[in-house]
């Protein structure tokens, strides 16, 4: 797990270092640089596999092609066995010259052939050409511009802010979905002109020409078979089990995250490593430590853990949107973050259950519940009519049953998070800030590829372009790469996704719960009161903390501040607030978000001591 940064144009190239120093954090053991007349790769390492021999960036045996490589590829060595038999010559023991040598020989045919998380380049003197690849399913990021006649690139926006050419200018566009989603979820981020390469693509780069060119190498679908059950939840413990087996290859020690829920459970139980890492609050009810502990215990594991108080997790945000990149809401983005800074003091790796609510259907919110069966019975045009006469009327007690009842699933679903409407999200902001854009636009693409699947199948596909690579998995590397951590997911594989795909919906939602074959499969492992247990998430006791004074006060201070009427109505703000303090309302989720994204802006747009606006 590393970090790389690089730029392309007809002037100096001195800038790389200043770019690579950004990311120190996602590589501490190392800094190497390439330059010639046309690219300056940078790279930050953190050594994992081959400690003496991997440092980047890696050329091949005529020098002629370089890489940089942020990620792990888990089947490295089935590929190069492969390709040491068609005669390509290895100088090292790293996964990252197997990428290099099989794209010599199989050009962008290698993506198919890797098992892994991964972001790469790969630089061929003799064409001028670069090629770029993001992994299958978004774990690992990559970021690129094109500005003033320079292309850059780079693990991290924070990276490309230190290049001279840099244009740093917010993308208005970009903060109202942020309010329904929680996270950025378009293609272009925060940063205006600088944009993500999606998941599962690859892209050509020819300095010729100044031409950037975008491929799709890899499609997420989902084909259910007819299967026998218990010969399925046989293939999907052989399929994970085997999947850790493969995520534990590493040269240094390799820990685990442990909360009390079923998927790091799982994983635990397998792996059964030295050390497993859990965090809680110090609150009644947000706390999962002793869960964590408990199972840590039956396996004759050690639990390290810790409480994060309301001071630890305030006096944190501006790190957390720091390291994020662009504003993130999602809450567990914080404990996260205090999460891989306790496993770092012991592990470089660390094993987590990401994924496995996406591929095996896992959220609550994929089974509806029975009241809204029952009313989904009722004729469709009658509750479409229903649902006509109450929308324009105020909010009241069962309006977004009737609402929801008398929709289908993409008018109203847009992921595991929804924070803001349309409406309420217009409302809010300033008059810059307000757009026709709505969320439905952004979700429409996804759902039309999907139309005539089962609703179950239409919001594991959405979550899965949208949710996981934008929330989940950013968060997952951002705040283990803050502290240097690298951060695996077993669960989330593509040939663990190739049989999940085929699962039908009765045997994801079934007996009254969500992942009902995951479920099955983990019960040879672990103990029946945690493969039982019902998706919890990670509880942050926000609602209780707005209602403090002191947190209460923070979060005035910073929605009345000069800076924060440039994007709000700031009495809007602030009486938000005030009803939740109050009681009158429950707003912590629309609040945290708001504050979230005030709190990135200070970050990375003005210099906190003009404001006037303590972060602590």
């Amino acid at each position: 797990m590393c970090g790389f940064c690089g730029y392309i144009n007809r002037k100096e190239k001195t800038h790389i270092k200043k770019m690579n120093d950004m990311i120190a954090h996602r590589g501490p053991d190392d800094e190497s640089y390439y330059t010639d007349d046309e690219i300056a790769m940078g790279f930050r390492r953190l050594s994992i596999i081959d400690l003496k021999g991997g440092r980047q960036p890696i050329s091949n045996e005529d020098d002629t092609m370089y890489i940089t490589f942020n990620g792990e590829i888990y089947n490295f060595k089935e590929i190069k066995e492969d390709l040491i038999q068609k005669g390509h010559i290895f100088k090292t023991n790293t996964d990252t010259e197997v990428i290099l040598h099989g794209y010599e020989e199989y050009q962008e045919k290698i993506l198919d052939k890797l098992r892994g998380m991964f972001a790469f380049v790969i630089w061929n003197k003799k064409n001028k050409t670069l090629f770029g690849a993001r992994d299958h399913f978004g774990q690992k990021p990559f970021y690129y511009a094109k500005m003033q006649n320079t292309f850059m690139y780079a693990s991290e926006i924070k990276s490309l802010l230190k290049h001279p050419d840099f244009l740093k200018q917010i993308n208005k566009e970009a903060l109202k979905p942020y309010l329904t989603f929680q996270t950025s979820v378009l293609n272009e981020t925060f940063f205006k002109n600088v944009y993500k390469l999606k998941p599962g693509h690859y892209f050509t780069y020819d300095f010729n020409t100044e031409k950037m060119e975008i491929n799709k190498y890899y499609e997420i679908k989902f084909e259910p078979q007819k299967k026998d059950f218990d010969t399925l939840v046989n293939e999907i413990d052989n399929t994970i089990t085997k999947s850790i087996d493969y995520h534990t290859i590493s040269d240094v020690p390799v820990g685990s995250y442990l909360s009390g829920g079923i998927d790091s459970s799982y994983v635990v139980s397998y792996l059964k490593p030295d050390k497993t890492f859990s965090v809680g609050f110090d609150y009644e009810n947000f706390n999962e430590v002793p869960l964590a502990k408990e199972l840590s215990d039956i396996l004759h594991i050690q639990n390290k853990n810790e409480l994060i108080s309301a001071d630890d997790f305030f006096d944190n945000l501006d790190k957390v949107e720091y390291y994020a990149d662009e504003p993130t809401a999602n809450l567990s983005a914080v404990p996260l973050y205090f999460l891989s800074k306790l496993a770092a003091k012991d592990v470089k790796v660390v094993l987590s259950g990401e994924g496995a609510d996406e591929l095996f259907g896992g959220y609550t919110g994929y089974d509806e519940d029975e009241k809204l069966k029952k009313y989904r019975k009722l004729p469709k045009f009658l509750r479409k009519f229903i649902k006509l006469v109450i929308s324009p009327l105020p909010s009241f007690h069962g309006k977004n049953f009737l609402t929801k009842g008398g929709s289908k699933i993409e008018d109203y679903f847009v992921g595991q998070a929804f924070v803001f409407n349309n409406k309420e999200a217009n409302d809010i902001l300033n008059d810059n800030y307000k757009s026709n854009l709505k969320y439905q636009d952004i979700t429409k693409p996804y759902f039309d590829k999907v139309k005539n699947e089962d609703d179950l199948t239409k919001m594991q596909y959405l979550d899965m372009h949208l949710w996981l690579p934008n929330d989940i998995l950013l968060k997952a590397d951002k705040m283990s790469m803050a502290n240097s951590l690298e951060l695996r997911v077993p669960i989330l594989d593509k040939e663990v996704f190739e049989l999940a795909s085929s699962i039908p919906a009765e045997y994801k939602l079934s007996h009254g719960t969500t992942k009902y074959a995951l479920r099955k499969a983990a019960s040879k492992r672990i103990p029946e009161a945690w493969y039982k247990r019902r998706k919890k998430g990670f509880p942050v006791p926000i609602i209780k903390w707005f209602r403090e004074d002191k947190y209460y006060n923070f979060t005035k201070e910073i929605f009345e501040a000069n800076f924060t009427k440039e994007f709000f109505d700031q009495n809007k703000l602030l009486k938000m607030l005030d009803d939740h303090y109050k009681g009158k309302k429950n707003n912590c989720r629309k609040i945290w978000t708001i504050l979230a994204f005030l709190i990135w802006y200070k970050d990375f747009f003005i210099d906190i001591n003009e404001e006037n606006v303590s972060l602590h």
